[in-house]
């Protein structure tokens, strides 16, 4: 899981591509409201999903099994 808005000056998008390149795997994005917008669903990779905040324990869950067993 990574939250998009990083400190710093580097999202959570540029964080995931860079860790995909050592170890390819899942990606969980992490967004607030207000954030949603930024991070549009049709600019996700193949094994990327977003959560928006704030989330359930329920929906998280669902989401980790959609993203582990799809």
């Amino acid at each position: 899981m990574i939250d998009v808005g990083l400190p710093g000056g580097i999202n959570g998008r540029q964080l995931a591509d860079f860790g995909r390149t050592a170890r390819p795997g899942r990606i969980l994005f992490i967004i607030g409201y207000a954030e949603s917008r930024a991070m549009k669903t049709d600019r996700l990779e193949e094994g990327m999903a977003i959560l928006t905040k704030p989330f359930t324990i329920d929906s998280i869950v669902a989401r980790i099994k959609e993203l582990l067993f799809r």
